[in-house]
């Protein structure tokens, strides 16, 4: 059984969904139902006793991109963990491209970031390349970055608080760095903070890390660990969350309930069920089935 949740150009829902169930159909995957949510009016949910979610997934982005989707089996509930990552997903920017932009390093570094992003590069190996070039930088500087660079995605805050208020455990996890992690979830509303942390000596970065790197394995362990941690406090399953935008987040993204690739590279998307493409990230909420009524506006 399969479950979709899709949000697009209301006009395209009602238009195109026949011409959807036609290709759903020639792929052997039976339709049995398209109807919008009662409680979430831009949302349409589609229903299938079959299992194809490759089938599915190519009907929907055929016919209805850009969209807001999500194919599952069985039918969405609210997570009670959710983990997500920063840059590019829960504020709109790139901490360290920014942060290169005052040390007049920012298209060399930005370069690095976006072939790390895409999977090119191996994520540790650039993370180092990239903060050695920052050595020398005046740690004041991050504080400026902060206030003049770092705005949060529209959305943010209301998804992670609108999910706090149904009991949902939030956690930010980074492979950025707590300099700009800490104060972002203060913002947002996140009750946990996972990141890399900058060496500094006499008020300058040393360009090295202090402490273990957390790359996309660590991303993926701590929302396991938080499942079960969560699992122990419930005796229950637990339906979890993460939100992400690049090549780091894909294995937290596989190992989520619902993992929704943000606005996210080609890789990312591919290996979510879920994708936000056309809205902000309080799409997750409509997905979710959470009615608007509920959340809180941030």
């Amino acid at each position: 059984m399969l479950i979709a949740r899709l949000i697009a150009e209301p006009e395209n829902l009602s238009a195109k969904i026949d011409a959807a169930r036609s290709d759903m159909e020639a792929g052997g995957l039976r339709l049995a139902s398209a109807a919008m949510l009662d409680f979430c009016d831009q949302t349409m949910q589609l229903a299938s006793p079959d299992d194809d979610v490759a089938v599915m997934r190519s009907a929907l982005d055929a016919h209805f991109t850009p969209s807001d989707g999500m194919v599952c089996t069985a039918e969405p509930v609210v997570p009670k963990v959710f983990i997500s990552d920063m840059d590019s997903t829960m504020i709109g920017q790139e901490c360290i491209d920014e942060l290169a932009d005052f040390a007049g390093l920012k298209e060399r570094i930005a370069a690095i970031t976006e072939r790390a992003m895409q999977g090119e590069l191996d994520f540790e190996a650039a993370l180092r390349e990239r903060v050695g070039l920052l050595a020398g930088l005046r740690e004041s500087a991050i504080d400026d970055c902060l206030a003049e660079r770092i705005r949060p995605m529209p959305g943010a805050r209301t998804l992670v608080e609108t999910l706090k208020k149904l009991g949902c455990r939030t956690v930010l996890v980074t492979g950025g760095f707590h300099h700009f992690a800490d104060p972002v979830a203060r913002e947002l509303g996140f009750e946990h903070v996972v990141g890399n942390r900058l060496a500094v000596a006499d008020g300058k970065l040393t360009g090295e890390l202090a402490g273990p790197v957390v790359d996309s394995a660590v991303k993926k362990a701590t929302l396991l660990a938080e499942i079960e941690a969560a699992h122990s406090g419930l005796g229950t399953p637990v339906t979890s969350l993460a939100t992400g935008d690049g090549a780091n987040d894909i294995p937290m993204l596989e190992a989520a309930t619902y993992g929704i690739a943000y606005h996210a590279k080609p890789k990312a998307r591919s290996a979510a069920n879920g994708w936000v493409d056309r809205g902000d990230l309080t799409s997750v909420l409509r997905m979710l089935g959470i009615d608007e009524q509920t959340w809180v506006h941030g």
